[in-house]
């Protein structure tokens, strides 16, 4: 399956990108960098595809499975190559799910079917960054 993204450039260090949802998005750099901060930097748009990527998946299993989440959210941290081209070479996810009621076993399955069988943008980290895993239960918030 063929996808097609076009990243038109907007002038200075800005661009626009299409996606095949029909929704764009802008990239830019910072100022230290001579852009204005005006949209999503290219490197950390790729941790938001993998936790979107495994988000995704795990909503879909906790509709499912009929779990009870009051909420829940992943957090990444990536350690950044000193040397050029810079890449990620180890990335930590944290899934943070919140409520008084939650079934962890279950919910552990289904971050273990998204990071070992689902998320293709999980597969393509592994093969250039040692990735970890973290899952943490916690009440709700008040």
């Amino acid at each position: 399956m063929a996808v097609q993204v076009t990243t038109t450039w907007l002038g200075e260090m800005r661009f626009e990108s299409t996606n095949p949802s029909g929704h764009n998005l802008f990239i830019d750099t910072g100022e230290e960098s001579g852009g204005k901060g005006e949209g999503y930097r290219p490197k950390a748009l790729m941790l938001s595809g993998l936790a979107g990527c495994s988000g995704l998946d795990v909503a879909a299993l906790i509709k499912k499975m009929k779990l009870k989440v009051d909420d829940f959210n992943i957090q990444i941290e990536a350690n950044l190559t000193e040397e050029h081209p810079k890449y990620y070479d180890k990335v930590a996810m944290h899934f943070n799910f919140f409520g008084d009621d939650l079934n962890e076993k279950k919910l552990q399955r289904a971050v273990d079917l998204s990071v070992e069988k689902y998320c293709g943008v999980m597969e393509m980290f592994r093969q250039f960054a040692e990735v970890k895993i973290e899952t943490h239960f916690l009440k709700k918030a008040n």
